[in-house]
């Protein structure tokens, strides 16, 4: 199914120029382009990670939408920026110019479409300063395009409730919250047997410096880790992943909706 995750009747390639050319109220429909990526996610997990939990919480909160909101997701990107990853066998990475050209371009074409809402739905933790810099070159370029530059985690969920402080905080990469959300999407893709534990050294205390915090430092993952895991993935759970499932979905449900309503602030 090309469609994947997503729900066919909000899959945008499945229309036709004419459907599209016909809808009503172009300018507050909302389309949704995820952005994953292809990288090592340690020897327990696929590199699909990124990309399959962007499409898959996005299709997920797409099936829950009021169908009166018109909304589409776009087909995921799967290359991203991923040159952190690089060290390892199978990640696949776009340079930063690359990818946000691809994505200033992807505007151009939905704006002369005429649509004026889009949603850039970032999964892979590598890339959001790109995303954001696309978002606000865009709406430079078109003042009436109102374009949001959002991280699939950033929605309210449920992950504080069931995982700790330390997890949290260093488990940022194929630990035990990326590998609780694959048992819920791809189980069959999981193979738990070859999970591990492994965290990033640790900083001196007190240190003000962070890998992803305020006062961040520029990392390659083979300098943090030999396994490509960073956190603990053998407390993963197919029940943590389905909590986690359904209240990302939930949150994006929410989020769509309000950007179906939302007008740019003006003085």
């Amino acid at each position: 199914m090309i469609h994947e995750f997503i729900p066919p009747q909000r899959f945008f390639p499945y229309l036709t120029w004419t459907d599209i050319e016909a809808l009503n109220d172009k300018e507050n429909t909302v389309i949704i382009q995820p952005v994953g990526s292809i990288e090592q996610h340690g020897a327990h997990l696929p590199i699909v990670v990124d990309s399959a939990i962007g499409i898959g919480v996005l299709g997920k909160a797409l099936e829950e939408l009021d169908t009166s909101i018109p909304a589409y997701a776009l087909p995921n990107l799967y290359y991203g920026k991923s040159n952190e990853h690089w060290h390892f066998p199978g990640t696949i990475t776009l340079s930063a110019q690359t990818l946000l050209s691809v994505l200033m371009e992807t505007a151009d074409s939905l704006y002369r479409a005429g649509f004026r809402k889009l949603i850039f739905m970032n999964s892979h933790g590598g890339q959001p300063q790109v995303i954001e810099i696309a978002a606000r070159d865009i709406h430079q370029k078109y003042g009436d395009f109102l374009v949001f530059p959002w991280f699939t985690w950033r929605v309210p969920n449920a992950v504080a409730e069931l995982f700790d402080e330390k997890e949290l905080e260093e488990g940022i990469h194929a630990g035990g919250i990326e590998t609780s959300l694959m048992l819920s999407l791809l189980p069959e893709q999981v193979r738990m047997d070859k999970a591990v534990c492994e965290f990033p050294p640790e900083l001196p205390p007190n240190s003000l410096l962070s890998m992803e915090g305020k006062l961040p430092f520029a990392w390659l993952t083979n300098e943090l880790t030999t396994s490509g895991v960073l956190g603990d993935a053998t407390i993963a759970t197919r029940e943590k992943g389905d909590r986690l499932l359904e209240s990302l979905a939930e949150g994006w449900r929410r989020a769509i909706a309000e950007v179906h309503q939302f007008r740019q602030p003006n003085i």
